[in-house]
C-alpha cells in the first residue's frame, strides 16, 4: 500500500498491517506503539500539497488519522525559511503564518535547514536557442537533519516506530 504523502515501510513488520481509511493508506498495529513522526516539510509541500486545498495541513490530525493506535510522542518538522520573490511577495509571510500555526501543536518541533542560491546557465525554451543566466535556489540541510534526528532518536530509544512523511524519492 502506498500513498503519495506517506509510504508506510513498517506495514510488513510483525504486528502491523496496512489498511485504507478515507482514501489514505494507514498503518494498523498493536495499540500504544511509541512513535516519532519525521516530516520533510519542503518536499511534502512542493511534492504533494502546493496548489491543493490541503496546503495548510494539520500535521497532528494527519498523524492521528494515519496512525490511530500509536502513541505519537513527537512530530519533527524539517524545513528552511523561504524569502519572498518579486513574483510571489507574500511567500515568506504565508510560510511564517503556517510555522506559527505548527508551533501551537504541543509535541511538534521545527528544525531548520537553509537555502543556497547561486547563478547558473540554463537553456532557453524552444523555439529560442541559447542560454541565460539564472539564480538557482536549493534547500539544503533538511534531509541531513531528518536523517541525523532519526538515527539519534533511535539510538536514544525515543521510539518503537519511526514514520517519515515526505514526497522525496
Amino acid at each position: 500500500c502506498y500513498n503519495k504523502a506517506i509510504s508506510p515501510p513498517l506495514a510488513s513488520a510483525k504486528g502491523c498491517e496496512t489498511i485504507r481509511k478515507d482514501g489514505l493508506c494507514c498503518i494498523k498495529r498493536n495499540p500504544g506503539v511509541k512513535t516519532v513522526v519525521y516530516v520533510d516539510g519542503f518536499n511534502l509541500y512542493y511534492g504533494a500539497l502546493k496548489s491543493t486545498p490541503y496546503r495548510w495541513l494539520d500535521l497532528a490530525k494527519l498523524c492521528k488519522v494515519m496512525l490511530p493506535r500509536d502513541d505519537i510522542r513527537q512530530i519533527k518538522y524539517f524545513t528552511a525559511l523561504v524569502t519572498s520573490r518579486p513574483k510571489n511577495p507574500d511567500q515568506a509571510t504565508r510560510q511564517q503564518t503556517y510555522l506559527r500555526a505548527l508551533e501551537t501543536i504541543p509535541n511538534l518541533q521545527i528544525i531548520y535547514g537553509h537555502f543556497l542560491s547561486h547563478e547558473i546557465m540554463m537553456p532557453l525554451a524552444p523555439p529560442r536557442s541559447g542560454q541565460v543566466k539564472v539564480i538557482k535556489t536549493e534547500e539544503k540541510g533538511s534531509d541531513v537533519n531528518l536523517a541525523v534526528h532519526l538515527v539519534s532518536d533511535g539510538f536514544h530509544n525515543a521510539y518503537d516506530a519511526a514514520v517519515i512523511v515526505s514526497n522525496d524519492s
